[in-house]
């Protein structure tokens, strides 16, 4: 989003104080309240003082039909009352905007249930209740669209209605079967009893108009549509302007309705229609399109009537415009992001900014912007209650808006709004790439208005050599031929602009091949081709990064839809973070269960492409430089911690037939390995075991399905991946033992209490164990880190015959070196002599001899940090710790950059000739 603009003035800047007041009565300005209060003035008492409420309106009703109205007179009446009231404490009282939407969209809902209620009453005296074939009445929804749906009436507003029935069926008929009708001819009948209850104009006015040109195939199309019939037309005829309707989609009535389950299944046909399961750019060119035609529509509306060019809704920098920017981002992400699905502007705004989508400044002055139309557009309906959103033309009318913003004077209040729209026009055409030369801006978007692409022909003539020659591959690519026509625009445009970069030197070609050989298998998947066009910061990372190392190319093969991540704007500044990482997945559970799609698949999904961000941000982090291997592998490390936390928390809590209801069972993780000693690399296994603290007979059953599940949720591959391989072997007995233990049998087998105990390489396995997940502490007062702790320090530190320690450890090593040869005439940096499995080792073997006298190499810090220790201890001859720790870090890093490239570890003989002598250095004073 753009900076605050120097050209266009903030609200503050563009208002002085002394230019604000507010005299009071400034609602009996309005025509429209002076024909109220003399028409209803001994019916507006029936109103309760204060904000009107859905009781304070229903006991308003009550009373009118009391006095004898009928239900469509009694609610034109109410219409007024609240109007009434409502200009008051807008007008006099400067009352919130929340009041007045709240107000008006209640005031909708009640309206809507009781003419719902009366026209069900009717039908079915005449042709009997609609009922499916188990016996249930046949569920009708009243959907309400665009600002009914997202609970944001203005005062003059229609209500875009769409009615939805559960299914096709025929009615029983009244008495004697008499009158029997379809289903459809039913609440055909239904929808029209309600357009004249609400919508029709009497000697009261009227309570909405209503509009139905939003329901499936406009005005040709059925009143009432059944529920298969939307699913079927969505998935035929579905456009994409559509979607931006159906984003802010509510049923809103009959009340009784609202918490069944029936309506569950309307909305499971509305959300895979609005919101793609992929990121989808292709949006983009859908809002294009229809912001044209509204804004060529006000053209028209205007023509030889100035004095409806200044509209506050639809004219450039007005309301509409705010709509459009949150709604783009919202079905940008919505489909992976489920937390973004809320239909109210300004809150959709707020967690916006806390995705990470917008900042906090444009969330912002956008918010501020929003409130202040919508307040204007409110005045502009006070004084005639006409359906318009244009600036009054006479002077008097327009001088009462201002004063009752709070102005003293119109040219102020006409700065302020000037300020505002400019603000709201900027942040839209950045979005939508409108103000950029050459047709694409530094924000990430591109102008439609670009010239056209060239072809094939043209294009491979400006290529250099190997990128011309594997693009000329494509002329009869049958991927390429399948592509529709806008799609091959945009591919062809992508290789233009790479083109260019090339050109100015800012990209490689091998680069721009690698982009080739990534986009291939992509190309069915338009989402990717439009998120590069849309973006131009993201298509230029993307083309640093699969120029930099190959497994980074292959990781975006495997997940391309993380390559949104490189637009973020703070992706290089940060470092992971669990709490928010956890939280933010939290978030996305409470959305997904708000709108009953917490199925497991959806959840594997979630925790899939999460996981798949992070290890993708810190890859780029990585490869730009800003981390080192070691801070790498802290952060691929407290991923994989926050991780199995959220996954063991999610699988307990739809664990079938567990035993007890606890948020945090008495149930542990033990990792080992790199996982245990914070050394995980990109696509480690994880090295756990898992153990419980539970006296219930059942335990050990229920802990079995359970950890089963979590494993299977951590490993399975879905549509998106899997998320870690799972090694147990270091479980008590191996893979012959049991996959889960009581934590007693655990601390029995490595303490070598009883017939069955661990073997010294388990021992060694024990230097870099920890416990990666516990409860903070079991109901008994059962401190899960502390008794692992104990149970550690006790192993590590139990006396030992040194000289048989030495020859089972180097037996070990031995064993593990055969399993690894290497090559005559290479040094392979991990399993040679001089290698890190030979630092590694010999810190086991120290840490096992001497940690019973000294105590400073009992802590889990890792293999450099023990070294250093122990040299401090005079464990090490002098120099020698020193020059091994430095050793081992350049050989892991040495390991992590060939793994990077898909390179082999082993190197020429010669090669990093003095780590592997401080290496072979510290095994001589550690072994003889």
């Amino acid at each position: 989003m753009t900076a605050r603009s120097e050209l266009a003035p903030t609200v503050q800047d563009a208002v002085a104080p002394s230019d604000r007041t507010h005299d009071s009565d400034q609602a009996g300005y309005s025509r429209f309240v002076q024909r109220l209060r003399r028409r209803y003035a001994d019916s507006l008492h029936l109103l309760q003082a204060g904000e009107p409420t859905r009781a304070s309106m229903a006991e308003a009703l009550a009373a009118l039909r009391a006095q004898g109205e009928e239900c469509g007179a009694a609610l034109r009446i109410l219409r007024q009352l609240v109007l009434e009231r409502l200009a008051t404490l807008d007008c006099d009282e400067l009352a919130p905007l929340a009041v007045v939407i709240r107000g008006m969209t209640e005031l909708a809902e009640l309206a809507l249930d009781a003419a719902c209620a009366e026209a069900f009453a009717q039908l079915d005296a005449r042709h009997g209740a609609p009922t499916n074939p188990d016996g249930s009445r046949c569920e009708f929804w009243v959907v309400g669209m665009g600002k009914l749906g997202g609970r944001e009436l203005n005062v003059s507003s229609d209500i875009d209605l769409i009615y939805v029935y559960e299914a096709e069926g025929d009615t029983p008929g009244g008495p004697e079967g008499r009158g029997r009708i379809t289903h459809h001819e039913y609440f055909a009948g239904v929808v029209k009893l309600i357009t004249q209850l609400i919508g029709d104009v009497t000697e009261h006015g009227f309570v909405f108009r209503v509009d139905l040109m939003l329901r499936p195939n406009g005005r040709s199309g059925p009143a009432a549509v059944s529920l298969p019939a939307l699913e079927e037309y969505f998935v035929v005829q579905g456009r994409e302007w559509e979607r931006f309707a159906w984003l802010k989609s509510r049923v809103v009535a009959p009340r009784a309705c609202l918490g069944g389950t029936a309506v569950t299944a309307l909305r499971q046909v509305v959300l895979p229609f609005v919101f793609r399961r992929y990121l989808d750019y292709s949006v983009f060119d859908g809002l294009r399109s229809l912001h044209r035609q509204i804004r060529e529509h006000a053209t028209r509306r205007s023509a030889g009537k100035p004095e409806r060019a200044n509209d506050v809704k639809l004219s450039r920098g007005g309301i509409r415009e705010i709509e459009f920017t949150v709604q783009l981002l919202q079905l940008v992400r919505g489909g992976q992001f489920p937390e973004l699905r809320h239909r109210a502007t300004l809150e959709a705004l707020r967690r916006l900014t806390h995705a990470g989508l917008m900042d906090a400044e444009t969330s912002g002055a956008l918010a501020e912007a929003y409130t202040f139309l919508r307040r204007v557009e409110h005045r502009i309906q006070y004084l005639d209650d006409q359906q318009t959103h244009a600036l009054p033309h006479a002077d008097a009318d327009l001088d009462w808006v201002a004063r009752s913003m709070g102005y003293r004077e119109t040219c102020p209040f006409l700065h302020a709004l000037d300020a505002h729209r400019e603000r709201v026009a900027q942040e839209f055409d950045t979005l939508l790439g409108g103000n950029a030369p050459g047709g694409c801006n530094g924000k990430g978007s591109c102008s439609r208005g670009a010239s056209a692409p060239p072809d094939f022909d043209t294009l491979l003539e400006r290529l250099p050599e190997r990128l011309r020659e594997r693009i000329r591959e494509w002329r009869d690519h049958p991927r390429i031929n399948a592509l529709r026509e806008e799609d091959r625009g945009r591919l062809i445009k992508l290789i233009q602009r790479t083109a260019q970069w090339l050109n100015d030197g800012s990209v490689t070609e091998a680069s721009a091949v690698e982009m080739v050989e990534w986009m291939e298998p992509l190309l069915r998947r338009q989402n990717y081709l439009a998120l590069l066009l849309e973006r131009p910061p993201v298509h230029r990372r993307l083309l640093q990064l699969l120029g930099a190392a190959k497994w980074p190319a292959r990781y975006l093969r495997q997940h391309p839809g993380v390559i949104d991540e490189l637009a973020g704007p703070f992706l290089l500044a940060e470092r992971f973070d669990a709490a928010e990482y956890e939280g933010e997945l939290e978030r996305r559970l409470t959305s997904v269960q708000n709108t009953a799609e917490d199925d497991d698949e959806t959840l594997l999904n979630l925790l899939r492409r999460a996981h798949h961000a992070e290890v993708f941000r810190t890859l780029a982090r990585d490869i730009e430089g800003v981390i080192g291997v070691e801070q790498v592998a802290d952060d691929l490390s407290a991923l994989a911690d926050a991780t199995l936390r959220i996954t063991a928390r999610w699988c307990w809590q739809r664990l079938k037939n567990r035993h007890r209801d606890d948020a945090e069972p008495p149930f542990a993780v033990i990792g080992y390995g790199k996982l245990g000693g914070k050394e995980l690399g990109y696509g480690s296994d994880l090295d756990i075991v898992f153990v419980y603290h539970d006296e219930d007979e059942r335990a050990g059953e229920v802990y079995s399905a359970f950890v089963r599940k979590l494993i299977n949720w951590l490993t399975v591959k879905t549509a998106e991946g899997d998320i870690y391989e799972i090694d147990t072997a270091l479980r008590p007995n191996g893979n012959s033992g049991m996959l889960v233990t009581s934590f007693e049998a655990y601390a029995k087998y490595q303490q070598q209490r009883g017939s069955n105990t661990a073997w010294t390489w388990e021992h060694q396995a024990m230097t870099r164990a920890r416990c990666v997940l516990a409860p903070s502490m079991s109901d008994d007062g059962f401190d899960w880190r502390a008794r692992f702790d104990a149970v550690r320090e006790a192993v590590i530190t139990a006396p030992r015959d040194d000289a048989a320690l030495a020859r089972e450890i180097v037996a070990m090593r031995e064993k593990v070196r055969a399993a690894h040869p290497v090559k005559a005439g290479r040094f392979d940096v991990k399993h040679s002599k001089g290698g890190m499995v030979d630092a590694e080792f010999a810190v086991q073997y120290l840490v096992l001899s001497a940690s019973g006298r000294c105590a400073e190499l009992r802590d889990n810090v890792g293999n450099i940090a023990l070294l250093q220790r122990a040299e401090a201890a005079g464990l090490l001859p002098e120099g020698v710790g020193q020059r091994a720790a430095d050793a081992y870090r350049d050989l892991r890093r040495a390991q992590h950059h060939a793994r990077l490239n898909e390179a082999s570890p082993q190197f020429a003989e010669d090669a990093m000739s003095a780590d592997r002598d401080a290496i072979q250095a510290l095994w001589s004073a550690v072994f003889g």
